[in-house]
């Protein structure tokens, strides 16, 4: 699905927690409707603003570790990541000019 790269839980604390520049993380299950729209809207924010956040995906049924330790419990759930941090939580399916708006702060 998309352009934007797999994370794994083995992965998660180098490639996220430990990233120079904030990080997003899609977290989404290949049954799941709501992730599937949500995946092209984020393909296209990636290929504008991917110099200024990392995006990057986690599928919840293959890395069950690093989303209960977030307690990711519905998904999709967008979390973005600074300094090993969370600082921004995107719960559900949202239209482009929301995500958007919630990412401003990090793609400015």
């Amino acid at each position: 699905m998309g352009n934007i790269p797999a994370v794994t839980d083995a992965e998660f604390d180098t490639q996220v927690l430990k990233s120079d520049k904030p990080v997003l993380v899609d977290f989404w299950a290949e049954w799941c409707g709501p992730c599937r729209q949500v995946a092209p809207i984020l393909d296209e924010i990636n290929a504008a603003h991917g110099d200024k956040i990392t995006f990057l995906k986690m599928n919840v049924d293959e890395n069950p570790v690093t989303p209960a330790s977030y307690r990711v419990t519905g998904i999709p759930t967008i979390n973005v990541y600074q300094n090993g941090e969370v600082v921004k939580t995107i719960v559900g399916a949202r239209p482009k000019a929301a995500i958007l708006n919630e990412l401003a702060d990090y793609i400015a």
